[in-house]
């Protein structure tokens, strides 16, 4: 915090002038008649939302952080072994100080940046800096709102229900990482020591919840339902709304729930009933919303589930849909067609960088089953007669989410010609040990490779990331289909029942979960797994390992089910198998292989430290009641 906290104290009021500047013009080369005062500056609605804006360039774009974006660190991937500098590389060997600039991440983190940038270029922003950066801004608007005195009633609710929003947003965001911190509500003054001790997680969290409680009742649901958002109708879909307050709302209580925050807090590493409550009430209420048509909000269907996370050829469109609840925001010169999109291949089908990450085996192989409901066997060569598994033709009758994320060994990548006739054999995904997928360097360590967000002809023949088809890739933070995984989860631990509905939404959180399945076109949650709270909570989990694969949740999810540190998860595998018979190049499915298994790429070495990062030496040396995180 020596550079982030200090700057939270009382500065000169041209700082709070400057950051309303929408100009490219450096502050100091303006002309003097162009500086207003503190009075002019919070006195209207249209002055004081442009001191707001800054706030939503402060949330960093993690799709986007440098030209490869290293988001998932759980057991879900894997880097080419051109990828040592990445975090998610330091990760696995145990080297978590690695978020940090100062300790290895560089630029390809979206954890740490050099400074509290806020500007368009999302390569240089960092979620430390501008958290800190913009917790000190909402405090300077909260501690001025008198002075918006031009103003009608709905502009000042609008204006305080955007600053509470972001700084609770801010203070959870960080908590999730580094458990338990000072919650700043003032602007600190400069001629004082600073003394803010770190609060218990729980502690915490309560505070989060108060502001994004207020929130909520301040925002509206649409702004293009209100007098104020109808100056800019249909360019509000990014503002900060109801629905966001009460998606962050639960899910604040639910982490403050989760057996990891419970236990740092209470000593229980269980589930925290009464945390689970309040946050199955509030995405209920949030749920009741949306299924009484009441909010812009909606499931895509299953057909356009990938406008979740990229469009293409509709002018830079920003993906999300009816079912994205809070993205980052973007520009329409957007270069993730060019960078982002090649990430997911071998360089010699993307011509990208070396760097590439592709999905473990592991991770397929223990969560995306049959589309029968049923998972695959814990030992993969065999057959499982339950589930229809054959181990011969293990692409055969998985959930349909399996062909939406997965590429698996023989699907067609090309679809357009390919000039030279050596490389025709590489329209296929070669991923069988031996395969041309599977090259050294570059290529998938593990079998598997990723299409979720972006589609198979973001290649070097097919070029769908040139520029004219306007490639945008933007993975949201939160979604639709992650309120209700997160609602039967709150509702199940809360209310200790499958059956069970909280005191705000009529489903119960298998309902909820087959919310889900059924967009899916995947049948419900199977028989096997409804007999007790524990079974169900496992296939639960697996459930949100489906839908939400490589969406960077999953190493926050196995930290706080205590998870991380764990046999199988600190596993990472691949599968090697070989082609047997006839290729079928019209449908993959079909092909059969042989000497399959599964082999260890990376064993983790985790210890109980690993469940919180690390903060900076030089932040927790400013001053004693700022302490480090235990091991570290």
């Amino acid at each position: 915090m020596n550079k982030y906290i200090k700057p939270l104290m009382r500065g000169s009021i041209w700082i709070a002038m400057f950051l309303i500047v929408t100009s490219c013009e450096d502050y100091l080369e303006r002309a003097p008649e162009s500086i207003i005062s503190e009075e002019q500056a919070f006195q209207n609605f249209t002055n004081f939302q442009g001191y707001v804006e800054e706030l939503y360039h402060c949330v960093p774009n993690f799709t986007l952080s440098n030209w490869v974006s290293s988001w998932n660190w759980g057991e879900d991937e894997i880097e080419s072994t051109a990828g040592t500098f990445t975090f998610s590389y330091n990760a696995d060997r145990g080297n978590f100080w690695a978020w940090q600039i100062e300790n290895g991440a560089g630029n390809n983190g979206w954890l740490d940046a050099s400074s509290a940038n806020t500007d368009r270029n999302h390569k240089n922003k960092g979620l430390w800096p501008l958290a800190w950066y913009g917790i000190r801004k909402a405090n300077m608007g909260l501690e001025n709102l008198s002075l918006m005195t031009d103003a009608t009633e709905e502009e000042r609710q609008l204006i305080e229900g955007q600053l509470l929003f972001f700084r609770a947003w801010f203070h959870f965001s960080l908590i999730q990482y580094f458990g338990g911190l000072p919650y700043v509500d003032q602007v600190l003054p400069s001629d004082e020591q600073l003394t803010l001790p770190r609060l218990s997680y729980q502690e915490c969290a309560d505070r989060v919840a108060q502001d994004l409680e207020r929130a909520a009742e301040l925002l509206p649901i649409d702004w293009d339902d209100t007098t104020t958002g109808r100056r800019t109708l249909g360019k509000n879909q990014l503002r900060i709304n109801k629905i966001m307050a009460l998606g962050y709302l639960g899910k604040n209580y639910l982490w403050a729930g989760s057996p990891l925050m419970n236990s740092v807090s209470t000593g229980s590493e269980t589930y925290n009933v009464e945390y689970c409550k309040k946050a199955a009430d509030t995405f209920g209420e949030l749920l009741q919303l949306v299924e009484s048509g009441e909010t812009q909000y909606a499931l895509l269907p299953f057909d356009k589930y990938h406008d979740n996370f990229y469009t293409t050829s509709q002018n830079w469109a920003l993906a999300g849909g009816t079912e994205a609840i809070f993205r980052s925001t973007y520009y329409s010169a957007n270069d993730t067609h060019w960078r982002i999109s090649k990430q997911y291949k071998p360089t010699f089908m993307d011509e990208g960088d070396p760097t590439n990450f592709y999905p473990t085996a592991n991770y397929v192989h223990d969560n995306f089953g049959m589309s029968n409901g049923l998972p695959l066997p814990d030992d993969i060569t065999q057959v499982d007669a339950e589930s229809g598994y054959d181990p011969n033709y293990p692409w055969k009758g998985r959930d349909p989410r399996f062909y939406k994320a997965i590429v698996y060994d023989g699907v067609k990548v090309v679809q357009g010609a390919i000039p030279d006739p050596n490389q025709e054999v590489n329209r296929y995904a070669n991923l069988h040990t031996g395969g041309s997928y599977r090259e050294v360097v570059t290529g998938s360590l593990s079998g598997y490779a990723n299409r979720k967000f972006s589609p198979l002809t973001a290649n070097k023949y097919d070029r769908a990331y040139d520029w004219g088809v306007a490639l945008h890739i933007n993975v949201p933070y939160m979604r639709l289909a992650d309120i209700y995984l997160m609602y039967a989860e709150a509702t199940l631990m809360g209310y200790n029942s499958i059956a069970a509905t909280s005191s705000t939404f009529g489903k119960t959180p298998l309902e909820a979960v087959n919310v889900i399945r059924d967009r899916a076109d995947m049948v419900g949650v199977h028989d096997k797994f409804l007999g007790s709270i524990d079974v169900f909570l496992q296939e639960l989990r697996r459930e949100r390992a489906v839908e939400l694969a490589f969406e960077r949740h999953r190493f926050n999810d196995l930290r706080r089910w205590m998870l991380l540190i764990e046999e199988p998860y600190t596993t990472k595998t691949s599968f090697e198998f070989d082609r047997s018979g006839e290729f079928n190049t019209d449908d993959p499915t079909q092909n059969r292989i042989v000497n399959m298994r599964e082999e260890v790429i990376i064993e983790r070495n985790f210890t109980s430290k690993h469940y919180w990062l690390p903060l900076k030496l030089a932040d927790v040396s400013l001053y004693p009641e700022f302490n480090q995180n235990p091991g570290w």
